[in-house]
């Protein structure tokens, strides 16, 4: 294993890590670790990237992400509301109007997006 593989493997551990950390502090996002984590695991080490495929928790999202780009409705569901929070508590807490309305209409963009992607199709491989 070379060098860069070795620290392209380190930092898919570590965005992994925060990953995990996501699901239980509600200001650190999950997805977007999970993601790089792997992209950067698939290339260091497909070992690594096949096991949070296989993660009970994070690979079915992963997985319906990589082959239909679809989000699933109780994750939509939470990143919307998450969404909304952080947006009134931005307006509670940033003085500055226009400062307020930009991220506010940051987090709006980001929720369009989120909401327009499709759910992910049954999978028949998975059916009883």
């Amino acid at each position: 294993m070379t060098l860069l593989q070795r620290l392209q493997v380190a930092a898919a551990a570590v965005l992994f890590a925060l990953g995990v950390l996501g699901v239980f502090l509600p200001l650190l996002p999950t997805t977007p670790f999970m993601l790089a984590a792997l992209a950067l695991a698939s290339r260091g080490s497909p070992r690594f990237a096949a096991w949070i495929r296989a993660n009970r928790y994070a690979g079915p999202a992963i997985v319906s992400w990589e082959r239909e780009r679809a989000l699933s409705l109780r994750t939509k569901c939470t990143a919307l509301a998450m969404i909304a929070a952080s947006a009134v508590i931005v307006w509670w807490h940033i003085d500055y109007r226009p400062l307020a309305g930009g991220v506010i209409a940051g987090l709006c963009l980001i929720a369009i997006f989120l909401a327009t992607r499709p759910t992910p199709r049954a999978d028949p491989s998975r059916q009883p």
